[in-house]
């Protein structure tokens, strides 16, 4: 059978298995052995999934996955992400709003140590949502700001989707964790001032907290914003050491979970050997999901770059002398669209060979296309009808809010993030100025 026609069957099988809903790991597996062995025979397709299960895992750059999961599981059942909102729901006590706000702020802050935007999200919606809801918040504001705001976790490093992008496409990890911070806490501004300027013209969808804390004195509210310390000192060790080259990314990921233990001890939150266990066992089995996953999303990104569909449609469009923005605004709008059907390694994995290539071939930053591909992701955390992390949120609030009423929330929220995606895209430097502080070019 033609090499051609082959890939084109394998992207069809990937969408099919999809669509009857295989898991997305299992799914590559499939489709790339069923390819493989239309190419290689029975003896090539297995030996290469046995090559490619092996050097995928293999790899140092992998090492730091299940470290930085263990640390946001050490930080979770630690009480980082309580000192974080209560720290900064009282500096933005004035504000309208506030409680909003500071769940953007504690998102971004617990993402700098979670490094998983489902997590991060269900961890807030035990925290804050009931906050929201004491103080009469409207439901699809509180329930579609906690789970937009966990997207954060996947921009602001530690990210595992920023480690996965470098995987497929051989960049600095470094450089991704540097070029996602300003993008961040943009987003996460962009957010704030979006529930201020709501919560002033529609005072009864956020009502304000009661007088005695937004009275608070100014020395007691700063006593108590100093709880947020453990999260700082962690972020600072781990990204300082990683910038400064003191630390590789494995080992500021190893740094950071003894010191979420450590820390968690100290304060008292964590408790007993029981507990940890239990966060080392989800680690254990979060790791292993995330390894079939992208094993079998590199295996497959594998045979299809043997099918020569990837290379062919290159070179298409560099034939037909397709201006490079216009080459750009296609990537951007497929991904935008996969983004409601596939999970983010899975538009990965069928858009990455492709789209990579091309453009960096055409003059475009791999490390700020890095950017652009995980906000592209971020939104289809949020869009129907494969929202995963409003997925996350109806997980937590069970039969009490309707999974429309969450996506009907996230709706506002991934207008802004389409407007930041806009902004990225303009100006570029937003992206790509910190990491090339640090590292140069």
């Amino acid at each position: 059978m033609d090499v051609l026609t082959v890939g084109w069957i394998m992207i069809g099988l990937l969408l099919l298995f999809m669509a009857i809903g295989v898991p997305v790991g299992v799914t590559f597996i499939i489709a790339g052995v069923i390819c493989s062995y239309l190419l290689m025979g029975v003896k090539g397709s297995l030996s290469m999934l046995g090559q490619v299960s092996y050097h995928s895992v293999a790899t140092p750059t992998w090492v730091c996955i299940p470290l930085f999961i263990l640390m946001g599981g050490f930080a979770a059942i630690g009480g980082f992400a309580q000192r974080a909102y209560y720290s900064i729901s009282v500096l933005a006590a004035r504000l309208p709003g506030s409680l909003a706000i500071a769940t953007c702020y504690a998102c971004a802050a617990f993402g700098a140590m979670s490094g998983s935007s489902i997590a991060t999200t269900a961890i807030f919606g035990r925290l804050s949502l009931p906050e929201m809801q004491r103080y009469g918040y409207d439901t699809r504001l509180s329930a579609g700001c906690i789970a937009s705001a966990g997207t954060f976790a996947s921009m602001i490093p530690p990210s595992m989707m920023f480690i996965i992008y470098a995987m497929f496409t051989q960049t600095s990890v470094a450089k991704l964790f540097a070029a996602g911070v300003v993008p961040g806490i943009m987003t996460a501004t962009v957010y704030a001032i979006y529930i201020a300027i709501l919560a002033k013209r529609k005072p009864q969808v956020a009502p304000m907290p009661p007088k005695e804390i937004v009275d608070l004195p100014v020395r007691q509210k700063l006593r108590i914003a100093t709880r947020i310390w453990p999260i700082a000192v962690i972020a600072v060790l781990m990204m300082g050491g990683m910038y400064s080259g003191l630390f590789t990314a494995t080992e500021a990921a190893a740094a950071g979970a003894l010191l979420s233990l450590v820390f968690g001890y100290l304060l008292r939150e964590i408790h007993s050997a029981s507990v940890v266990v239990k966060a080392m066992k989800d680690a254990a089995n979060t790791t292993a999901m995330l390894f079939l996953i992208n094993i079998g999303a590199l295996y497959y990104s594998r045979i299809l770059a043997m099918t020569r569909v990837p290379t062919m449609i290159t070179e298409a469009l560099r034939d037909w002398h397709v201006a490079p923005l216009v080459v750009l605004l296609g990537v951007v709008v497929v991904m935008y669209f996969l983004g409601m059907i596939m999970v983010p390694v899975g538009i990965y994995a069928l858009t990455l060979p492709i789209a990579f290539p091309l453009l960096v071939g055409v003059g475009y930053d791999p490390i700020w296309f890095g950017v652009i591909a995980l906000k592209l992701t971020e939104i289809g955390c949020l869009t129907p009808p494969v929202g995963l992390n409003a997925f996350a949120m109806k997980g937590v609030v069970g039969k009490d809010i309707s999974l429309e009423t969450i996506f009907s929330g996230c709706m506002p929220f991934i207008v802004l993030e389409s407007v930041c995606l806009v902004v990225l895209i303009v100006f570029p430097g937003l992206s790509t100025w910190l990491p090339y502080v640090l590292f140069g070019r």
